[in-house]
């Protein structure tokens, strides 16, 4: 069994096939005395490939975790992914038949493309071949260099700069983590990961401290250990 979730939002119908590729970036060239070599470099982009089937009625096969939603729903979503030119987290879980987690993808990706596919075979259900594409985040890292005049004065400074972190890590609202949450209406074990964690990616923790076979299925009212 697998389930597929883009930006926490998960597919009704999981792919029938998913490639995944792992691009390399050796380099092969010629030296005078010792002909052809091979210079090994990091690892390129991974590039994702799949095509889902985002139906317009309800099939027993389907799943809807926060109840039906037709195709239209999910065609907005990967619009707005690629309008929006933001990462978003791109999550596989398998699992056996009896609901045992084999292992997850989980990438921040960007949408590189998609193609929405229609035939009078499908009725009025639509097909979208979707290609994603690894993202790491960069950036130019900016360095102050300042000579201190005096061993006191860097002391100090040091002393103050700790303090400063320390003060931004202490939290603002003065409340603990709780260390429960009770299912509401329409949430999601993602969500709840996301907003007490910090992390969608880190519910199938919650899945296991909860003894959850299937952590696509939730029911309101359902008490989930944090911790």
């Amino acid at each position: 069994m697998y389930n597929f979730f883009v930006d926490g939002v998960q597919f009704p119908v999981a792919p029938a096939e998913l490639s995944t590729k792992i691009n390399g970036r050796n380099e092969t060239i010629v030296l005078m005395n010792e002909g052809e070599v091979n210079i090994i470099k990091k690892t390129g982009l991974t590039d994702i490939e799949f095509e889902v089937l985002l139906p317009n009625v309800k099939y027993p096969f389907s799943v809807y975790p926060n109840g039906f939603q037709p195709a239209t729903y999910y065609l907005e979503k990967l619009e707005k992914l690629k309008v929006d030119d933001k990462p978003f987290q791109f999550i596989v879980n398998r699992m056996m038949p009896n609901g045992n987690l084999l292992f997850d993808t989980n990438m921040t990706v960007s949408i590189e493309e998609y193609e929405i596919l229609e035939s009078a075979e499908n009725g009025f259900d639509v097909n979208v071949r979707i290609k994603l594409k690894q993202y790491k985040a960069y950036g130019n890292k900016k360095i102050n260099l300042k000579a201190a005049t005096k061993a006191s004065s860097s002391t100090s400074a040091a002393k103050t700069a700790t303090k400063a972190v320390v003060e931004q890590k202490r939290p603002t609202t003065g409340k603990e983590t709780p260390k429960t949450h009770t299912v509401k209406d329409g949430e999601t074990l993602w969500a709840i990961a996301k907003k007490y964690l910090g992390d969608g990616s880190k519910y199938t923790e919650l899945a296991k401290i909860n003894n959850i076979s299937n952590p696509s299925v939730i029911k309101a009212g359902q008490v989930i250990k944090l911790g």
